[in-house]
């Protein structure tokens, strides 16, 4: 199997490295160099794992906190696990095998 891409957001860590303990305080560091934010994505910012990070923002915060993207995003590759056969009659986790199948709803022909 291939190497899946993975990443690890360390802002949090950064953070408290520098004191900053608040997201209410990221908000207007944030904000002077030009990255307005609501409270509640800058919350998101700091306590979630971003999907999508403008350049801008990541910038401001290399500045605020005087690092480069490699302190705050940790990258690496993981190995996915192989695939296993569930035996019949076990609970399957449909979010781990896909979208189950509709079913079809014949009449009774007797």
């Amino acid at each position: 199997m291939k190497p899946v891409p993975t990443y690890t957001w360390q802002l949090r860590q950064v953070m408290a490295t520098h004191g900053l303990w608040k997201t209410s305080d990221l908000g207007p560091l944030l904000a002077e160099r030009g990255v307005v934010l609501s409270p509640a994505q800058v919350y998101r910012l700091a306590a979630q794992v971003p999907e999508r990070l403008s350049l801008r923002t990541l910038a401001a915060l290399c500045d605020i906190f005087s690092c480069t993207p490699d302190e705050l995003i940790q990258t690496g590759l993981a190995t996915p696990p192989p695939k296993v056969e569930q035996p019949e009659g076990t609970v399957v986790d449909l979010a781990s095998v896909g979208r189950p199948r509709r079913a079809r709803i014949t009449p009774d022909t007797q």
